[in-house]
């Protein structure tokens, strides 16, 4: 079954190509589904530049693979971090 849940988790783990895929078809059977729209323009590159971001928290947030690098990221993101 193919849900904007499984799409995500796609698109979270790198696989952006079988994410735009379950995206695309959920639209095709919701054309109003706003939450496929959006992630079909961010995942179709319509969105090329992204100003000020942060590309070693970037690289951080995708290998993470444990709870403690997690919550330093979470820390970072609320702004008590060393990575500001």
């Amino acid at each position: 079954m193919q849900t904007l849940t499984l799409a995500n988790i796609y698109e979270l783990q790198g696989l952006k190509v079988e994410a735009l895929a379950i995206y695309k078809d959920i639209l095709k059977q919701d054309v109003n589904n706003s939450e496929a729209k959006i992630a079909i323009k961010r995942l179709s590159g319509m969105r090329k530049e992204f100003f000020g971001v942060n590309e070693q928290m970037r690289d951080f947030f995708i290998k993470m693979e444990s709870q403690v690098e997690v919550n330093e990221f979470e820390r970072w993101l609320l702004g008590g971090n060393r990575w500001n």
